[in-house]
């Protein structure tokens, strides 16, 4: 029996219908004996299968708990109420319900444990806007429907080689010197050293913190946010016992010899921390949602409108998604502890 036997699904939510969501599972599914996936059930509608032409055995289940029943013979698919008509390559704003729906779904089921963790296809959020959605992205949106704020939650990168966590994430550069806050980076670094424990298994996580300026600032030479700002963060988070060190220049954190020294870097913008994780693992890498209650996975790309049904989109990043999501789930609730 393996650990991942004895807990509840990880659920997958459809994502929008008309991009590659649908297939890429499609094609997990097929794989699962050979990847040796843990079992998942689909939330969505039948449709946004049905419109690809598959002969994939897909069985309508009414409780999550039919999933390791039938998943090695048919797809578990846990129906919506809403419904889609999609459209092959088109993000139609007439399915934003259905997938909001879906989501909703999913972290009901996360809380409620009927599932160990959930991972999401990709979402087109111009469309989701047109259907009323408002939430800056599927992170925020995840934090508003556990009860929580909207910046409560972390996002992280990861692969094999790397983990990054952009302390801002989704804004102009020029802002970020004035959205940048000791206070800001001590709390991404305590959601990322706590969750790495908690989800990981890292007992002492070890965080690298990324200067902003080039060289860290040169000691004032080259701006002054590293000294004023990540420098007293960095003091705070040693006090509170988190081993985290820096800042450091981010030109030189994540060669190999420098990935070995850390278990995850925080960066202090987008950009740095997304360039070198999809540089080491461009199709393999995933985000992951910390600061959660529940955990959350999905594959680091979108929903790829471009080459929807057309049988080229590929899997690597979901099946990592969902493996994580199932090793995260075998940590936190205490199946796996070394």
């Amino acid at each position: 029996m393996t650990p991942h036997s004895t807990l509840p699904p990880i659920v997958i939510t459809m994502g929008d219908p008309g991009g590659v969501g649908p297939e890429i599972l499609l094609k997990l599914w097929a794989a699962r004996t050979e990847l040796k996936l843990p079992p998942f059930a689909v939330i969505g509608t039948l449709e946004a299968f049905s419109i690809l032409g598959t002969d994939t055995s897909i069985e309508q289940i009414q409780d999550l708990k039919q999933t390791s029943k039938i998943f090695s013979k048919s797809l578990p698919l846990l129906s919506i109420k809403a419904v889609t008509k999609t459209t092959l390559g088109e993000a139609d704003p007439r399915n934003g319900a259905a997938v909001i729906e879906a989501i909703d779904v999913a972290i009901q089921a996360c809380l409620q444990k009927e599932a160990s963790g959930m991972v999401t296809m990709p979402i087109n959020k111009s469309s989701l806007y047109k259907a009323g959605f408002d939430a800056p992205g599927h992170t925020e949106y995840l934090a508003r429907q556990c009860g929580l704020e909207d910046d409560s939650s972390v996002m992280m990168l990861a692969n094999t080689a790397l983990r990054t966590v952009p302390v801002t994430v989704h804004q102009p550069l020029e802002t970020v010197p004035r959205s940048l806050t000791d206070q800001l980076i001590i709390d991404r670094a305590v959601k990322t050293a706590t969750d790495l424990r908690d989800f990981f298994g890292i007992r002492e996580p070890r965080l690298a913190i990324a200067g902003l300026n080039p060289h860290a600032g040169e000691d004032g030479m080259m701006g002054l946010e590293d000294g004023v700002k990540i420098v007293p963060a960095v003091r705070a988070l040693q006090e509170m016992g988190i081993n985290a060190f820096g800042p450091l220049p981010a030109d030189t954190l994540f060669h190999e010899e420098a990935r070995a020294t850390y278990d995850a870097a925080l960066c202090m913008y987008h950009d740095q921390a997304l360039i070198p994780v999809k540089t080491l693992d461009f199709h393999g890498s995933v985000n992951v949602t910390l600061g959660l209650p529940i955990i959350r996975t999905s594959p680091d790309h979108g929903t790829a409108l471009d080459i929807a049904g057309q049988d080229k989109a590929t899997i690597k990043s979901s099946l990592n998604a969902v493996r994580m999501a199932a090793e995260m789930a075998t940590y936190a609730l205490g199946v796996k502890d070394d």
